[in-house]
């Protein structure tokens, strides 16, 4: 079939540039509802090819817009204080990628569901073009502080948020950068204190090791500052060695 041309508005000829997918669809479908004997199973089958089409091309924006904002999101400062470290804030990471997602067609939505002693927290990433993605996560209620329940599932509630968006994101978060001002001032632990973590260490579970490593690297890059909470963390950590006989 020869593709169809036409005069531009300066009477030179022009080559129309062939209809998308979606539209010759619709066109050929709205062509069959005007006919009476068309065959229903036939135009239940063309809808069916039409939605096919459609999600198609929703995903293919969603995944184009996705790859575009990837190279616009920056890694989060991690501003909060935990138990078990420093960690980038629910408020920091949305004040920092709202703008970003707003730019490029997304928004994201949460599910929360609670069980008896746990949480699910399921994250929603939607684009305007209608592909979705999203993913969960199923968290025990945080009791540490002396919570009580309300404050306990609050605390689980934005944990989890936390960490699906920055999953469905695919964000990073960093210490706070002040181009090296703090780190030349930084007193490091004695030995004797850093042989006290070292001790605790070996007595923590696996993921606990692997956490201090992640950020220390070794008990004696622990900074002076850090010792007595750390140490205090460790130790509630620790898994008591069992006694020989």
């Amino acid at each position: 079939m020869a593709t169809p041309i036409h005069p531009d508005t300066n009477g030179k000829i022009a080559v129309t540039q062939p209809l998308q997918e979606s539209t010759a669809i619709i066109q050929v479908i709205e062509r069959a509802a005007l006919n009476p004997e068309v065959d229903i199973d036939k135009m239940e089958r063309l809808l069916q090819m039409q939605e096919r089409v459609l999600d198609r091309q929703a995903l293919m924006a969603y995944s184009t817009a996705m790859a575009a904002m990837q190279t616009e999101l920056p890694s989060i400062a991690e501003r909060g204080q935990g138990n078990n470290g420093a960690y980038a804030t629910l408020e920091d990471i949305v004040d920092t990628v709202r703008p970003i997602m707003k730019k490029h067609g997304f928004a994201v939505s949460f599910r929360i569901q609670t069980q008896e002693r746990a949480i699910q927290v399921t994250g929603v990433l939607m684009h305007k073009d209608g592909h979705r993605e999203e993913t969960s996560m199923l968290l025990p209620a945080d009791v540490s502080g002396n919570k009580n329940a309300v404050q306990a599932f609050g605390s689980s509630t934005s944990y989890g948020k936390r960490y699906v968006l920055c999953a469905l994101l695919n964000i990073t978060t960093r210490g706070q950068d002040d181009n090296g001002h703090a780190a030349a001032s930084v007193k490091l632990v004695t030995p004797f204190q850093a042989g006290q973590l070292r001790q605790l260490i070996d007595a923590c579970p696996p993921a606990t090791q692997e956490w201090f490593v992640g950020k220390y690297g070794d008990a004696e890059q622990v900074p002076r500052s850090d010792f007595d909470k750390l140490r205090a963390s460790l130790h509630k950590r620790a898994q008591p060695i069992r006694q020989r006989h």
